[in-house]
């Protein structure tokens, strides 16, 4: 997650959006039911494709017709960015009811063809200059907290580039306040700021993504709107901020500056421009994303995971980082897995004290090509490669590799780590028989809900979650229906599940268990 949305967010992206103003997206309303009253509770989401009023769908930005920094920011066939590469995948969403396909209309005239979403390529107001000194920082801070509505936030990192991952650039906007973009590199405490909108509702795009690194410099949610988990729990097919904000709200965002790197200063105008979008809509899309998930009855499951989401102080630290290294499934021996471990950790030394990404310093796969040669001479790692980091740097990697040599057998890493967890589902069969056939009952009426409801099987609950309880903590679900949802109950609830979770699986667990008792 992990939080849930930790454990999700292999997809995390970076665009995001906020705000209002004149060009004020209008009221939610197209895709609701009308008539027929309350929704049913497997209704589908609604797709409202609301258009931005600012200008008319398809038309240039006339603000912005033959300016250079409109041209640099809005190109007109923007490429695909991680946003989407990342995106949940699910199946797509199917036709509207009665709609034509290419085989009902194959000649169709031109006119008749979708007109593209309207792109904002540039903020709403003016672009303020970037606050880096503190009597602009007060100033922010007063405007924020003299704003209504919530508080749209997001934060730039340098990922790739430098090392950690500390903000750059936090982009905040509220309703009457505008946007406000702080450099924390020149205003390292942002404290003013969170003081002023202590107890104001965040929307944020990927919130696990930036929560560590805005708190960092002071900023912490006391209640908050993810918009990406919202979109996963409506059943989006693609969770990413660009095609969220097309799904609600009909606008396509100017979102090529994604991957830059944000520690570069002065940051030039059309990556501000960028940022500023960011937040741009965050506002409106909250609006229309929580219209939905209530029309869907999803409204509570959201509320406990944002509120769970409140807490979340960054990702587990992990034992033996350096195990993660691309390719160490290729290392046979303790002895060379040392030396991995050691050019791991003097890449991460060096790293650090430069401020530069540890794969942009020497990329895992030449780390490994050092390893795998174990070389002694200069000779030898020139024969294993020539990368320029080697190069440069030959006496501190030929220094690295004769320390973890020189180790005695007693200090040499172990060739796997001992775990707690189950072992892998595909040996379960032959390990334990009761426990897969209880698994495979779990995992089908999951997936079944997760098809009735439209929302992703991992969000209903984490395959890790499943795993164990299935695995460990059953073994005392007998007797009745009810005695045994409530052992599912508490042992899902230990493991960090929220209520409306559990209220979905325990009563599956239970009828698992009792189905296949040991």
């Amino acid at each position: 997650m992990p939080t849930p949305s930790a454990d999700h967010r292999a997809d995390a992206d970076r665009p995001r959006s906020s705000g209002r103003s004149e060009g004020s997206v209008d009221a939610v309303a197209a895709g609701a039911p009308e008539a027929a009253g309350a929704p049913s509770a497997t209704a589908g989401p609604f797709r409202p494709r609301r258009r931005f009023a600012g200008r008319p769908a398809g038309a240039p930005d006339a603000a912005a017709a033959g300016s250079a920094a409109q041209s640099a920011v809005a190109p007109d066939a923007p490429g695909p960015t991680d946003d989407d590469a990342a995106a949940v995948s699910h199946a797509a969403t199917p036709a509207e009811p009665g709609a034509a396909t290419a085989a009902e209309s194959p000649a169709a005239p031109s006119a008749e063809a979708p007109e593209p979403l309207p792109l904002l390529g540039r903020p709403r107001d003016p672009l303020a200059p970037v606050v880096e000194d503190e009597r602009r920082l007060v100033e922010a801070a007063r405007a924020l907290a003299e704003g209504h509505g919530p508080l749209a936030i997001d934060a730039e990192r340098a990922s790739g580039y430098r090392y950690g991952q500390r903000a750059y650039l936090v982009q905040v906007r509220r309703e009457g306040a505008g946007t406000w973009l702080v450099d924390p590199m020149a205003c390292t405490d942002l404290s003013p700021i969170g003081e002023a909108v202590r107890d104001v509702e965040w929307v944020i795009h990927a919130a696990t993504q930036d929560l560590q690194c805005l708190a960092e410099v002071g900023l912490s949610p006391t209640s908050l709107f993810d918009t990406e988990l919202g979109a996963r729990l409506a059943g989006l097919p693609r969770a990413g901020l660009g095609a969220v904000v097309e799904h609600y709200l009909g606008v396509r965002l100017a979102k090529e500056h994604s991957a830059v790197d944000w520690s570069t200063r002065p940051l030039p105008e059309p990556w501000l421009l960028y940022a500023a979008l960011d937040v741009e809509l965050l506002a409106e899309l909250r609006e229309a994303m929580a219209a939905d998930l209530a029309a869907q009855g999803k409204e509570e499951w959201a509320r406990q995971e944002f509120a769970h989401l409140v807490g979340f102080t960054g990702p587990a630290v992990r034992t033996d980082p350096w195990r993660r290294t691309s390719g160490l499934h290729r290392v046979r021996g303790r002895r060379p897995l040392a030396v991995v471990r050691e050019l791991w950790q003097t890449r991460d030394d060096l790293a650090r004290r430069r401020d530069v990404a540890p794969g942009r310093l020497l990329p895992d796969a030449v780390l490994l090509q050092v390893a795998l040669a174990g070389p002694a001479t200069g000779a030898d790692l020139a024969a294993a490669t020539s990368h320029r980091s080697i190069r440069r740097s030959q006496d501190v990697w030929l220094a690295a590799v004769a320390r973890a040599q020189a180790l005695p057998e007693k200090d040499l890493p172990a060739a796997t780590l001992p775990s707690d967890a189950p072992p892998p589902p595909r040996t379960w069969a032959d390990r334990d028989p009761v426990a897969h056939a209880r698994l495979q009952d779990v995992r089908a009426g999951l997936t079944a809900f997760s098809e009735q409801r439209n929302v992703p099987l991992e969000n209903l609950l984490t395959p890790d979650t499943l795993r164990r309880v299935v695995w460990s903590d059953l073994g005392d679900a007998g007797g009745d229906l009810e005695a045994a949802e409530e052992v599912a109950a508490r042992a899902l609830a230990a493991r960090g599940a929220r209520p409306w979770q559990v209220d979905i699986a325990a009563p599956l667990l239970a009828q698992a268990a009792l189905a296949h008792r040991g």
